[in-house]
């Protein structure tokens, strides 16, 4: 006696075959919902930043000129131009460029590329990413007590800038230690199969492939210095003081003058704010443009 066969296959297939097409339009349903909602998102920053942007030019543009830019304050700030809060803010990031970005990128070199995962790193990459969220004023506590009063500098250039350093230290060495690692590791094997020593390799190979990435960090990093108010309230900002020729002298400063400018009760020459406030903005503006520009210029090139 033979027994027909069941034919229950094929109803199976078709049954996988419906729920693999609703789960694929469920996950296109998914999709074109989360790249709304990312444009929305991206085009409201946009939105936002051009706003501010153009409502600080719009205020701010009125109070520029030569004698306000090269002049210094007059009449108890009421007058006169900003000339040496340029020239401190231009110290301060020089200043900084001398010992956060050695120091910084040294440490990222160090972290991607030589240390391992033992718990001493371990120790020390938690207590960069601590370094990173601690208020800003707490960094001009301490430098006012270990670079003002242990070490002697006083109120000075040279206090600030080592204060300002300690804030852009943890930036750039994430940013160092990031770009490091997005470099593939075939391209290290490759340069050392072909006889380059690991010095060469990170010399030759891998340091000018992440070098936009750097540069990128160490740009955020000094842009952050720049801006920061807190940290050299205790070090060495002064309300008003001469163009600063040496480290060892006070210094006047953009965002201190800023500050002090806008939270006066009765601001006496509100147009000092607003230019003050767009000099600054585009120090920042113009720096980040031009290191985005060239890192898509080195990104290009790298790829051809």
């Amino acid at each position: 006696m033979t027994r027909t066969p069941t034919k229950t296959r094929p109803a199976r297939s078709k049954e996988v075959v419906t729920f693999s097409s609703y789960c694929s339009k469920r996950a296109r349903r998914i999709e074109a919902i989360v790249r709304s909602f990312t444009a929305i998102c991206c085009v409201g920053v946009v939105v936002l930043v051009v706003f501010l942007l153009g409502y600080l030019f719009i205020r701010g543009v009125g109070s520029l000129s030569w004698s306000f830019i090269f002049d210094a304050p007059k009449d108890r700030m009421t007058a006169g131009g900003i000339w040496p809060a340029i020239v401190g803010t231009l110290w301060l990031i020089g200043l900084v460029s001398a010992f956060a970005l050695p120091v910084g990128i040294a440490t990222g070199i160090y972290l991607a590329e030589i240390a391992g995962q033992s718990r001493p790193v371990r120790m020390l990459r938690i207590a960069i990413a601590n370094m990173a969220g601690v208020p800003s004023v707490v960094y001009g506590l301490f430098g006012y007590a270990a670079f003002s009063l242990a070490l002697g500098f006083g109120k000075s250039l040279l206090a600030m800038g080592l204060t300002l350093s300690c804030v852009t230290l943890p930036v750039v060495i994430t940013a160092t230690e990031e770009a490091l690692r997005q470099i593939p590791k075939e391209q290290r094997q490759a340069a050392m199969a072909l006889g380059c020593t690991r010095a060469r390799t990170l010399g030759k190979i891998v340091l000018p492939t992440a070098l936009p990435g750097i540069i990128t960090g160490a740009i955020l990093g000094l842009s952050r210095a720049a801006a920061e108010t807190a940290p050299i309230l205790f070090t060495g900002v002064a309300f008003f003081a001469p163009v600063a020729t040496n480290v060892t002298q006070p210094s006047m400063a953009l965002p201190y003058h800023l500050y002090i400018m806008a939270t006066q009760p009765t601001t006496p020459a509100p147009h000092i704010v607003w230019g003050t406030a767009l000099v600054l903005t585009g120090m920042l503006s113009i720096t980040n443009a031009g290191i985005a520009t060239w890192r898509s210029y080195k990104r290009r090139k790298l790829q051809w």
